[in-house]
This record gives C-alpha cells, sequence and structure tokens, in this order.
C-alpha cells in the first residue's frame, strides 16, 4: 500500500477537476449550519444534528466526528450523521489501519492524496469497513484543540457518487476553523461543568445545601442537597419556584432577609450583604440554619434570571456516615474503632454508641482509649470536632444522604 500523501496531488486536483461541483452555499445556509455548529459546542447531544446538517451541504453519504479513537480500555466514540443511509457499524473500528490515521492536523485530503485507488480497494480497512457500508470516496481532516487533542472530521461518498473536489475542498476550508472553535469552546464549557458539579457534590458530602436565587428570589438551582432538605417538606419548600418556610413568622424573616440581600445586590457596599436567619420544622428536629449571601453581577450578566443570591443551609440533625476505611486510612484505627468514632461524631454517648454496635461497653471504653491514643484528643467533643473537620466526609459517594 502506498504511504500517506505519497501521491501527487497535482494527479489528485487533476481527478477532482473532473468532479461535478457542488452548489455554492448561500449566507443563509452557511450561518444556519455554524449556529448549529456553535450550538454543539454548548450541548453535545446536537452533534448529530450539526453533523446531518454538514452533510446535506456536502451532500454526502455520511459525515462523522471522531471523538474518541479507543486505546485501551477508552472506549471508542465516533459521532455520525447518515441522512437516508443505513447507520455506519457500529462495532469497534479499527481505525489505526485507516490511511487516514495520524493526519498532519489541519490538512485536508482525500482518498486520491493518500493511496492509489488500487490499494484503497485491496486494504483490510476498505474491504471490512468501508466497503460494506458503501464508503468509498473520502474527504478527511484532523483538526487539533488547544489542549493537544485531536478530532477526526470526515465526509464520505459511495462509490458511484462524484469523488469530493476543489469546491469541497473550500468549503471544507471554510468550516474547518469554526470546528476548531466549537470544539475548544466545548472542551472549556465541559470543564467548567465537570469543576462545578465536583464544587457542587463537595458541598452536598459536607452536608451543605445551596439554592440559587435570581433578581426576583426565584429558584434557579439547587445543589443534591438542598434539593433533599426541601424535598422533605419540614420547614422549608419551593412553592410557584420561591423558597418558602412553613411558618408565617418564619417565613416573613426569610422573604425579608433575601429581598435585603437583593436590594443591595451591585451596590458600591465594603462587604457583599451576608444575613442569616433560623428556621423552624414542624418534625420538631433541630431548626434549619441558613445564610444568604449576594452574588455581584458582572458586566455580562445583565438582564432577566440571572445568578443574584446563594441560600446556604445545612441539616444540623443529618448524620454523618464517612467511608469506614477511609476513615480507618486517615486516623490509623480499627474498623471496630472507626465504627465507634463515626458514632460518637453522631452525637451518641458512649453507651449508646455501645448498644448501637452491639458491644459490651467496657470493650467500648478500650476502643475509646484506643481512639484517643491515636487521635491525640482528650474528650468526645474534640473526637467529633476533628471527624467533621477532616476530609474524611469527602470521601462519601453519595451526597444526597
Amino acid at each position: 500500500m502506498a504511504s500517506a500523501l505519497s501521491v501527487s496531488t497535482a494527479a489528485a486536483a487533476a481527478r477532482a477537476a473532473t468532479a461535478p461541483a457542488t452548489p455554492e452555499l448561500s449566507a443563509g445556509r452557511l450561518g444556519e449550519l455554524l449556529g448549529l455548529v456553535y450550538e454543539a459546542a454548548l450541548q453535545p447531544a446536537t452533534w448529530a444534528a450539526a453533523l446531518g446538517a454538514i452533510r446535506a451541504a456536502f451532500d454526502a453519504s455520511y459525515a462523522s466526528l471522531i471523538v474518541r479513537p479507543g486505546t485501551g480500555d477508552n472506549l471508542q466514540l465516533i459521532v455520525s450523521a447518515a441522512g437516508e443511509h443505513k447507520t455506519i457499524d457500529s462495532r469497534l473500528r479499527p481505525l489505526e489501519l485507516s490511511p487516514f490515521h495520524g493526519l498532519p492536523p489541519e490538512r485536508i485530503v482525500t482518498v486520491e492524496d493518500v493511496l492509489t485507488e488500487t490499494d484503497w480497494r485491496a486494504s483490510a480497512y476498505y474491504r471490512d469497513w468501508c466497503a460494506p457500508d458503501d464508503v468509498f470516496h473520502v474527504m478527511a481532516v484532523d483538526i487539533q484543540t488547544r489542549d493537544g487533542g485531536v478530532y477526526g472530521f470526515r465526509l464520505t461518498r459511495g462509490e458511484r457518487d462524484a469523488r469530493f473536489g476543489a469546491a469541497e475542498r473550500a468549503r471544507c476550508q471554510l468550516l474547518l476553523p469554526h470546528l476548531r472553535r466549537a470544539l475548544n469552546l466545548y472542551l472549556s464549557v465541559n470543564q467548567d461543568r465537570k469543576v462545578n458539579e465536583l464544587y457542587s457534590q463537595a458541598m452536598a458530602q459536607l452536608m451543605v445545601g445551596a439554592i440559587v436565587l435570581d433578581e426576583k428570589g426565584r429558584v434557579l438551582e439547587c445543589n443534591t442537597m438542598a434539593r433533599a432538605i426541601v424535598n422533605m417538606n419540614d420547614g422549608l419548600a419551593i412553592r410557584d419556584g420561591q423558597l418558602e418556610a412553613s411558618y408565617a413568622a418564619d417565613n416573613r424573616r426569610l422573604q425579608r432577609l433575601v429581598r435585603d440581600v437583593l436590594d443591595n445586590v451591585g451596590k458600591p457596599v465594603r462587604l457583599e450583604p451576608i444575613e442569616a436567619v433560623s428556621i423552624s420544622r414542624p418534625s420538631g428536629k433541630v431548626s434549619w440554619g441558613l445564610v444568604v449571601k449576594s452574588i455581584s453581577p458582572d458586566e455580562w450578566t445583565e438582564g432577566k434570571h440571572r445568578p443574584s443570591a446563594a441560600v446556604f443551609l445545612r441539616d444540623s440533625d443529618s448524620k454523618a456516615m464517612p467511608p469506614v476505611k477511609l476513615a480507618q486510612e486517615l486516623f490509623q484505627l480499627t474498623g471496630a474503632e472507626t465504627m465507634l468514632a463515626i458514632q460518637l461524631a453522631n452525637g451518641l454517648s458512649l453507651e449508646e454508641a455501645a448498644e448501637a454496635q452491639n458491644i459490651k461497653r467496657n470493650t467500648a471504653r478500650a476502643h475509646l482509649r484506643a481512639i484517643f491514643s491515636k487521635t491525640g484528643v482528650r474528650r468526645q467533643t474534640e473526637l467529633v470536632r476533628i471527624f467533621l473537620n477532616s476530609v474524611v466526609l469527602l470521601g462519601t459517594s453519595d451526597g444526597s444522604r
């Protein structure tokens, strides 16, 4: 088989000259196409629709984006649009055997640029993976993002269709920088989304609920812990998009507090307004403690439904259940000692913890002495403090409790 890019580009250009020209894109059609591409950057699930529009614009049988080639345990991911054609075989394709594998980034090539037609037909990749889907003419380019990642963009036609010519190359060249920007935008947005999810999960694991309000006090979003708290309907609930307290007096204080904070958003004050309130619970459990903090807008967040305030709350009656193994490793305790320490950190007396663990009181006392020795504390209150202030709670897999 001829090596990649070994065939004369002059010969390829001569063959391309004989192919029928693809109609030019109108400004409206191009704008619609680019709109779909940039929408896909924000919503990855819409890449198939964007590729479908690209496929139609190039009069191609398939348009594909190789997101992840797949190596070892890292599964392959290829997003394709096929129009009226059948779906491409979803089995793991050996992309390393493709003549388009390892292309120089940003260089648009077709089959004719890479190898002769005879070699293409004789290749195992064409025979096993392309011919069954009537993939004969291929235009390919690899797109390198700013983080060093490489995405493969492929357009194909059947054997009876015209090969890709100069017009399609020019159109692909026009589209290429927009695909690169969209992929870079996706990487940036996805990274921010992942970091925000991590922060939200960490807050939930620390039993901190967070509710974001807009400039009218309407709830924009809740983290896992906050959602679990309001779903209890035990002193707090979300009604008609507003956070409300069960008791009228508490609700008046809560609404006044939220309004005071929102009225001061963006004003030139020395410190951002932060207010707190206690909310009683009909169940009789320990009251909710709420802190409301303003979210200062920036130059780009003017308008309606923007984040303007955050409500933070904790379930003081919640029980901490950190992973036993993690707690053992952190404090160098035995399994039995760790279980006892967790019970004590959750507010049980030594007698109650012994009963909960189904052990004798003297055994519990022996465990407690060992715990004190290993952690360096002398009182149960100190043990509670070091447990609740340690990183051990961050190892909890389910922040919703």
